[in-house]
């Protein structure tokens, strides 16, 4: 196996995370997305929709999507868990983690699209990034309620959503917001997390 991936892009981060903290030792290839490697028909063979990561299977197929391919991972390699060890702990953790890409990491992801000079030949519109700015503090604040004194998104251990969590808080700092500004809660969680050697020798 190996992961097609472009190191900086948000997917990816969350992804190199899950697997740092996993320790798992998957090579991986970096797709050049700065000179349109990913819209090339080379690529496109393995996800037609353009997009990274990757993971590259022994038997010549591909999983795309960052979540999928950590289900996959956890079906593979089950410890440490990483996505809840019972069935209610489980659908905590998905429904953690889905809340969390919806509402931070894909306002952000607009944020950044229509904003960031990385994307300056694409057809950017300031309007939808001031729209995505308007969603951000709501979410933050439901999820600043939800969290505890643990350190974690979801019980006390590192799961899929601190993943997601901290790739938005990377992908946030590129277009100067902080997402724990004025959430207490997300503050400490980010403190906690950001110590963390999966974060420490992350390499974007």
């Amino acid at each position: 196996m190996k992961i097609l991936d472009f190191a900086s892009a948000p997917n990816p981060i969350k992804l190199r995370l899950y697997c740092a903290e996993k320790g798992l030792t998957i090579p991986f290839e970096d797709i050049d997305l700065r000179n349109g490697e990913h819209r090339e028909s080379a690529f496109l063979k393995k996800n037609p929709h353009g997009t990274v990561p990757i993971l590259a299977l022994d038997n010549g197929t591909y999983l795309t999507e960052s979540v999928v391919i950590m289900e996959y991972l956890e079906a593979l390699f089950p410890e440490p868990c990483m996505t809840g060890h019972t069935p209610l702990e489980q659908a905590y953790t998905r429904q953690a983690e889905r809340f969390i890409e919806l509402n931070i990491l894909h306002n952000v992801t607009k944020i950044f699209f229509h904003t960031h000079a990385f994307f300056s030949k694409q057809q950017q519109v300031p309007a939808i990034a001031e729209v995505a700015k308007t969603k951000l503090p709501s979410a933050l604040k439901m999820l600043d309620k939800s969290l505890n004194n643990s350190g974690f998104v979801i019980a006390n251990m590192p799961t899929i959503a601190d993943c997601t969590l901290f790739a938005a808080f990377i992908h946030a700092k590129r277009v100067d917001i902080d997402l724990g500004t004025e959430c207490e809660n997300i503050r400490h969680w980010s403190a906690h997390f950001s110590q963390r050697d999966s974060v420490k020798n992350l390499k974007l």
